[in-house]
């Protein structure tokens, strides 16, 4: 590769995002799209501010642990936050030359401080490509090793590790940090996965069908969301793990069908393609702005069955009435430790005692399903996390509280061959997906409502 000068304005562009996402608690993901959208980045450096910056999140408990030898005295945070982005290109990133990540640092420096400030940054980045960064093998702890070799809290570390195994926790851990496929689901009323991939390949995208979910590609060149296909509603963007829920629903045309937490509007249009358009499909979510989401998902793909609808799902039944349902879908708020890959925030922001108000909201949730649902009903209950308390927890809980629902298989893809005990938990390094975690069950025929509450 030639070594050519890369704008600078790319570097800089991912400082600010970091430095807001240090300094203010914003959220990366958003930050990142409204930079790529009202900025200016050109369509060739998208992707290279992308990296930087998501790169940068992913692996900035290794680069603390790499750059603390070489800080002599304070250093302003923001100039940290600099260090870090550059020595992230200097230690993951090929295709950008030692010498213009350091050089573009140095600019940046002192354009947004001052001479003294640029020379820290020179001497501290040169220092390491002339010495080096030290080894994991100089931390003696192994959950404190895997926390920094993986740029995960500690105390998350050892709470997967009791739930899952050390083994298990450091192969997720890894995962995290690597970049997710590009997947779109292919809107099965309008068209079939051939004939999308026809249209994207004609639009110079490059796609394959994955061997998992038959209605999911796999985008290996170019921007879906910004192709015809996508406007003209004959894909949706979707993550494949987050496809699986519905199949769980084993869901019918005609039936009548409730999401109870529907927003950004993925499975329900999902829902909606099962059922071939045809039956009711109520929609329901908490906040109006993520109900406008849903709205304008259904229009673009042109589904006519989906009513939505704003409300809290803790009160489902004074809105809908007891067992209206033949299915319920309950994908809960949750800890979203299963998308860290495309949050890597969300690993740093999240605390332990998250976890106790959060499996409160799922079951409460799980429990106005429940009374929603008519006698041979099916609920699923997904969340896109990998907390055994927040999943299994919540689960074991929701069944011992309410006799009259039964746990069943999880129905999947064929080709999706995983044990199937009636609860389904997905990891990301299974497939390369979110880790999800899906439950099935049936309400038993002839039972009496139960109205637990605890």
């Amino acid at each position: 590769m030639k070594n050519k000068k890369l704008p600078g304005n790319v570097r800089d562009a991912a400082l600010s995002i970091l430095w807001a996402v240090e300094n203010k608690q914003a959220y990366s993901n958003l930050l990142l799209h409204k930079t790529l959208e009202g900025h200016g980045i050109s369509a060739k450096n998208r992707g290279l501010l992308t990296e930087i910056t998501y790169g940068t999140l992913q692996h900035q408990m290794t680069l603390d642990y790499y750059l603390e030898p070489y800080l002599k005295g304070k250093v302003e945070p923001w100039v940290k936050v600099l260090l870090r982005l550059s020595l992230y290109q200097m230690l993951y990133l090929d295709r950008v030359p030692e010498r213009a990540a350091i050089n573009e640092a140095v600019e940046i420096a002192k354009k947004r401080g001052h001479s003294g400030v640029a020379s820290v940054v020179n001497g501290v980045l040169r220092s390491i490509q002339r010495g080096g960064v030290r080894s994991f093998n100089e931390i003696s702890d192994p959950v404190e090793k895997i926390a920094i070799e993986t740029s995960h809290p500690a105390w998350l570390i050892k709470r997967w590790s009791e739930q899952y195994g050390m083994e298990k926790t450091r192969e997720m851990a890894l995962e995290n940090n690597k970049i997710p496929p590009q997947t779109v689901r292919v809107n099965t009323v309008r068209a079939t996965p051939a004939e999308v991939l026809e249209m994207l390949e004609s639009e110079g995208l490059e796609a394959v069908q994955s061997e998992l979910v038959p209605e999911c590609l796999v985008v290996t060149k170019g921007q879906p969301a910004r192709s015809a296909a996508f406007e003209k509603g004959f894909i949706t963007i979707q993550d494949e793990s987050s496809m699986l829920p519905v199949y769980a629903m084993q869901l019918t045309p005609g039936m009548e069908v409730l999401d109870l937490c529907a927003a950004p509007g993925g499975k329900s249009t999902h829902i909606a393609e099962k059922m071939e358009d045809q039956g009711a499909l109520y929609s329901l979510d908490l906040h109006q702005h993520k109900v406008k989401l849903i709205d304008e998902t259904a229009t673009r793909l042109g589904h006519s069955i989906i009513e939505t609808a704003v409300g809290d799902g803790r009160q489902g039944v004074e809105r809908f009435g007891a067992e209206r349902f033949d299915r319920v879908l309950v994908d809960a708020p949750c800890s979203g430790l299963g998308v860290i890959k495309r949050k890597p925030d969300i690993k740093y922001t999240k605390k332990e005692e998250d976890f106790d108000r959060l499996q409160d909201i799922q079951f409460d949730l799980l429990t106005q399903a429940a009374q929603l649902l008519k006698p041979e009903g099916i609920l699923v209950y997904s969340t896109c996390t990998v907390d055994s308390q927040e999943n299994r927890g919540t689960a074991e809980r929701f069944l011992k509280a309410h006799p009259n629902m039964e746990k069943i298989s999880v129905s999947l893809p064929e080709a999706l061959k995983m044990k199937n005990t009636g609860f389904v938990q997905i990891f990301p390094q299974d497939f390369g997906g979110d880790g999800f975690f899906i439950a099935a069950f049936r309400k038993r025929p002839g039972s009496a409502q139960d109205l637990t509450n605890s």
